[in-house]
């Protein structure tokens, strides 16, 4: 295809993900209560081979020719970048104080459970073909599948939290708090699988390395180096357009040095948007750049990892069985062990299982983990598409779970306000 041939396709193909994204998410909110961004999930996998390619697959290939791939590739790398950097900049260890040893305790019960519940089942997967790399190694595929299980979508429990009203109760920030040190974990293991799945020793050296004197000197020095832009926006009375460049360069800087040294770029950009200076500076800085990452970028990546997510591969016995123990696995690890977790850390009983259910959200950070794995080689097209089948059913799941074990009742006591189950 000719630069002028990609040009006609990219708009046509971000015309029509944008109008399903918005169809699908409406439907979501409208007849199933849930957040626009679970809707652009299933439009993103409804475009790809399972649906759009199954029904149409001549005009789905024409729409989405197997040449433009990388320029929508590119696009979903800068959606996810610029995403972790909004989330990095809503990043409050406030949360951390109040209820540290309760969150501790859900945390790395979430944490190591699912793990557990990994290293146990990797093994008989890793005897299925056509799942992992052929030279993966039984101790990566296994920390591989640990980080899918035991990651919780923070920006999706964020959200969750405060459409049901919980973002100052003890609930709220105790799910908060657990789930920012889930994904702190989850990040953490991904590093090092990704470190490790490269070409030798070397390889890992430089991308541990590079990636933890990245956050070195990002702690220290950080929020020294972006405060003047802070000063700027209060004597500028907001912030201009030099500001907004300034910041976008030091993004596309700290993406482009995860990117290099062998993690990704979505660890530049929310260790960035975490040392960034809180208050109105970085309130207007996300209502600067949300918008357009949210309703335009994000679905690109949906969209990509739509195109990967097969479910036709899924087409045997043995498939569709491993395909269900995975997801029961999935949501029972994750689940019974953050509300066992609560509950010996004196949490009363729907709380505990309020969650239980809130931690099992996974969203976009497994998509973000799984693309990542697909795009290194780690996982094959038919484990992408079983695992994001898994993602979307316990992010499908975890809202109405909450409002049966504790929103419904809360409500009904007074613990949180009726108005808040209409948003």
């Amino acid at each position: 295809m000719t630069p002028q041939d990609l040009s006609i396709a990219f708009f046509a193909q971000l015309a029509l993900i944008l109008l399903a994204c918005r169809v699908f998410g409406w439907i979501g909110k409208r007849f199933l209560g849930q957040p626009q961004v679970v809707g652009e999930m299933i439009a993103g996998v409804c475009l790809g081979p399972s649906l759009f390619g199954l029904l149409a697959p001549e005009l789905q290939s024409m729409i989405f020719p197997k040449e433009s791939k990388p320029i929508l590739f590119v696009g979903a790398q800068l959606a996810v970048g610029l995403y972790m950097f909004i989330v990095g900049l809503t990043f409050d260890t406030s949360h951390f104080v109040s209820r540290a040893k309760s969150a501790a305790a859900v945390s790395i019960s979430g944490i190591a459970v699912p793990f557990v519940c990994a290293f146990l089942i990797t093994p008989w997967l890793l005897q299925t073909p056509g799942l992992f790399h052929d030279r993966l190694a039984t101790w990566e595929a296994q920390l591989f599948m640990g980080a899918c299980i035991a990651i919780t979508a923070f920006p999706m429990l964020a959200r969750i939290i405060h459409e049901k009203g919980l973002s100052k109760s003890p609930l709220g920030t105790l799910a908060l708090s657990a789930g920012a040190i889930d994904d702190a974990g989850a990040w953490c293991v991904l590093a090092i699988v990704l470190a490790s799945f490269g070409g030798g020793p070397m390889v890992a050296i430089v991308a541990i390395g590079g990636a933890f004197a990245f956050a070195i000197f990002m702690a220290l020095f950080g929020r020294k180096l972006t405060a003047p832009l802070a000063k700027m926006m209060e004597r500028d009375g907001g912030i201009s357009e030099i500001s907004l460049a300034y910041v976008l360069i030091a993004f596309a800087l700290c993406a482009f040095a995860m990117d290099i040294v062998g993690i990704h770029a979505v660890f530049g950009g929310f260790v960035l948007g975490a040392v960034m200076p809180k208050g109105k500076f970085s309130e207007t800085l996300r209502e600067k750049l949300e918008p357009v990452t949210a309703v335009m970028l994000l679905p690109l990546f949906f969209t990509y990892s739509g195109l990967h997510t097969q479910l036709t591969l899924v087409n045997t016995w043995h498939l569709l069985f491993i395909a269900a123990v995975i997801l029961v696995i999935s949501i029972a690890a994750k689940g019974l062990a953050c509300y066992a977790a609560a509950r010996a850390t004196g949490e009363d009983n729907r709380t505990a299982m309020g969650i239980g259910a809130l931690m099992n959200a996974r969203g976009l950070m497994e998509l973000i983990i799984l693309n990542i794995g697909l795009q290194r080689g780690i996982i094959e097209p038919a484990l992408f598409s079983i695992m994001v089948v898994m993602a979307i059913v316990t992010t499908l799941m975890a809202g109405p779970l909450f409002e049966l074990v504790y929103g419904r009742h809360a409500r009904a006591t007074g613990l949180l306000p009726a108005a808040d189950s209409r948003s």
